[in-house]
């Protein structure tokens, strides 16, 4: 298989993104499993280069062709900010509109075929908004410009993998948001991405009802009636090897102690991240799922309070870049994209 090659943005130059990023160039496994190119600005990663490690230098590149070399850093600079632009914690417009055309040039060179798979350090959502670029974060952008309708977000650690159905929204918005036809693609893309991205041939996938013991027959809600169950039983139609609904209280200690299914379709944010958060909080990683494109993230922001300060642990953005070599090998080993 040839060697891929991975593009990194540097995420919020304000925030621990370039720390992050310019840490994974001081782990052997980076450079030897791919060719990993930084997609960001020089001004930005001198600063970290100089603050992370005198062992590390910066290469600046034309193209994403150019080979990984032990402590060296390959950087595409987009060249948006001057020095002093962008000052460590602090949300700004500059820093929004940095942020987002990073990710939208590592979306662009990945349709094109320039890399195998993106891996994108974590923005800050004000700071867009202030750049006047309305995205709730990465998954929407990357589903606008890839042109995906059908997209889904997958949180992952070790022991735990989980798809939500819906994402950044009010509690009491979801009951409204859940239709029959929106948990059957979410579990439809759960089972896709445990087949062609993580190589299981039959996977087991557990979903989750929304209220307490899974409305108890509907003394506790009728959400599981009306919309979780013939969403299961469509699937199950299709082939796929959808159970329950299970009770969230439950299902959880089962999956991670037990292995019972390979990923759990929960229907709101906070119901999949706190069980994931809990057991992966530093190895947590985000994967964008229904793209043609391979995009991995870190399960955390931007954590303005430790900018600049080196205390930035590097354990989630590592676990992304595997996850995303993972995804890549295996999507062209089977011809998937």
């Amino acid at each position: 298989m040839r060697r891929l090659k991975i593009a990194v943005t540097m995420g919020d130059p304000a925030g621990i993104g370039p720390e992050i990023t310019a840490k994974l160039f001081l782990i052997p496994e980076v450079y030897k499993k791919a060719s990993v190119t930084v997609i960001g600005d020089m001004t930005t990663m001198i600063d970290t280069q100089r603050r992370v490690s005198r062992r590390l230098s910066i290469k600046p590149v034309k193209s994403f062709d150019e080979k990984s070399e032990k402590g060296v850093i390959n950087l595409f600079d987009m060249q948006l900010i001057k020095y002093g632009e962008v000052p460590l914690g602090v949300e700004t417009k500059k820093g929004g509109k940095a942020q987002y055309l990073y990710v939208k040039k590592a979306i662009e060179a990945a349709l094109k075929g320039e890399v195998d798979a993106i891996v994108t350090a974590p923005i800050n959502k004000h700071a867009l908004h202030m750049a006047g670029i309305m995205y709730p974060g990465h998954t929407e952008i990357l589903a606008e410009e890839t042109g995906v309708k059908n997209f889904g977000m997958m949180l992952m650690c070790p022991q735990l993998k989980v798809m939500l159905v819906t994402t950044h929204t009010s509690l009491k918005s979801v009951c409204g948001l859940l239709t029959v036809k929106k948990v059957l693609e979410k579990i439809e893309l759960a089972h896709a991405a445990m087949k062609n991205d993580f190589g299981i041939e039959k996977p087991k996938i557990a979903v989750l009802g929304l209220n307490p013991h899974s409305g108890e027959a509907g003394a506790f809600g009728d959400e599981e009636i009306k919309t979780i169950i013939p969403a299961i039983k469509a699937a199950q139609k299709k082939g796929i090897n959808a159970q329950g609904p299970f009770p969230p209280d439950t299902i959880f200690g089962k999956i991670i102690h037990k292995q019972s299914h390979d990923i759990a379709v929960c229907m709101y944010h906070d119901q999949g991240l706190i069980p994931l958060k809990l057991i992966g909080f530093e190895s947590g990683v985000n994967v964008t799922l229904g793209l043609p494109i391979v995009r991995t993230s870190p399960d955390h922001g931007t954590a303005y309070d430790i900018a600049g300060t080196g205390a930035a642990s590097a354990e989630s953005m590592l676990t992304a870049f595997r996850t995303a070599v993972q995804i890549a090998q295996n999507r062209l080993k089977w011809g998937k994209k």
